[in-house]
């Protein structure tokens, strides 16, 4: 096992109600900012929720941010808080809602123009604190310090991390996802499960628990994630999946351990040029990436294949059938694993992998070894 040190500062509510107890964590005369997106929240009961916590409070909102959400709409947002006065933020809905809340807290007190923290890694010194209500369990950025924005202008989606910008507390009420729409729960599923694979599925380092906690992560979600889909108002069902895709990325089980991330990386370009849901994009390439990957990845893909998926078989063969395995979870989630399913034509790939290259992927993988034709390749094989 590898040097670590970990630290996790958000505080977790979890359950049915807790929404109600927002209020004893937010300081008391802060001037709030509710961010959503599309305002399915006034639709399914969260917001009155909200406005009954928040009751005697100075508060404002801000809704319309996006799926992937847009850098354009963010500095929108970012305005309205230096117009307010605002000083603590609650984000509530799904990960894009959090994800661009968390660019909004660093953008209001960065100098110059907020896009550099993501395409020049300009550093964040100062945050504004943020706070959540999560309705769609997936990306886990409930739960750490990451962040993943698209720029529209020039068909751009990068990431950026700061210890400044965890959450200071995150609501996990599962009741609050029955009314999602059966994709928004098989996109969550899988999203976490690749998050989950990005951290395990490297090479052995006697890292035995985290490989042990992933591997009933996986276990949980290729067991829940079906059920989520056939009984929607199954709460245990939802609490597990929930409790499972914040686990899949708050920190724990991705310390002493190397990480991939080639999956995220080359997903985010389809979805920049083409549109996809970010768990399409996962769905598609990981399948892909683990077959041109076999012989650097061949134990845990096998130690994946036998203690996730029950398989057995010669080294070959065990490779093939957890490969199969992987890509069956996610159709049997009705997320696709080929690029065709998307009506995304070959000649697309050049253009991607050109903006890999562009954006300074040239080396991805725990071991740095794939470069742009090696990425050519899997997007070949995703095809």
């Amino acid at each position: 096992m590898q040097n670590f040190t970990f630290h996790n500062p958000t505080r977790i509510l979890f359950g049915e109600g807790q929404i109600a107890n927002i209020g004893a964590h937010i300081p008391a005369g802060a001037r709030i900012l509710v961010t959503y997106g599309g305002g399915s929240i006034k639709k399914n009961g969260v917001y009155e929720q909200i406005v009954k916590a928040l009751e005697g409070r100075t508060w404002f909102e801000f809704g319309g941010i996006e799926v992937n959400p847009h850098y354009e709409t963010l500095m929108q947002a970012t305005a309205l808080v230096k117009e307010k006065n605002i000083d603590f933020l609650l984000a509530v809905g799904g990960g894009s809602v959090v994800d661009g809340t968390k660019l909004i807290a660093a953008a209001v007190y960065f100098d110059g123009e907020p896009w550099d923290i993501l395409a020049k890694n300009a550093p964040v010194t100062k945050a504004m604190p943020l706070a959540c209500v999560l309705t769609l369990p997936a990306t886990g950025t409930e739960s750490n310090g990451n962040s993943v924005i698209t720029k529209a202008a020039t068909q751009e989606k990068l990431a950026f991390g700061s210890p400044l910008v965890y959450p200071v507390f995150s609501v996990l009420d599962p009741a609050t996802t029955f009314s999602l729409p059966a994709k928004q729960i098989a996109n969550g599923a899988v999203d976490a499960f690749v998050h989950i694979i990005e951290q395990y599925l490297t090479y052995p380092v006697d890292a035995k628990v985290q490989d042990r906690a992933a591997e009933g992560l996986l276990m949980t979600l290729v067991e829940e994630g079906p059920k989520a889909l056939a009984e929607p108002n199954n709460y245990a069902v939802r609490a597990n999946v929930m409790w499972a895709a914040t686990q899949a990325l708050n920190g724990l089980i991705g310390v002493g351990v190397p990480q991939d991330w080639a999956t995220h990386m080359i997903g985010h370009e389809i979805t920049a040029l083409h549109g996809l849901d970010h768990a399409q994009t996962l769905a598609i390439v990981l399948p892909s990436l683990m077959n041109v990957q076999r012989k650097q990845k061949s134990a845990k893909i096998q130690q994946l294949g036998r203690r996730v998926f029950g398989l057995e078989g010669s080294e070959g063969e065990l490779i093939d059938k957890t490969i199969a395995a992987t890509a069956g979870f996610f159709e049997q989630m009705g997320v696709p694993t080929k690029l065709s399913a998307y009506k995304i034509p070959e000649t697309s790939i050049n253009t991607l992998v050109d903006n890999l290259v562009k954006h300074g992927y040239t080396s991805l993988g725990e071991h740095k070894d794939i470069t742009p034709e090696v990425a050519r390749t899997i997007l070949q094989g995703a095809f």
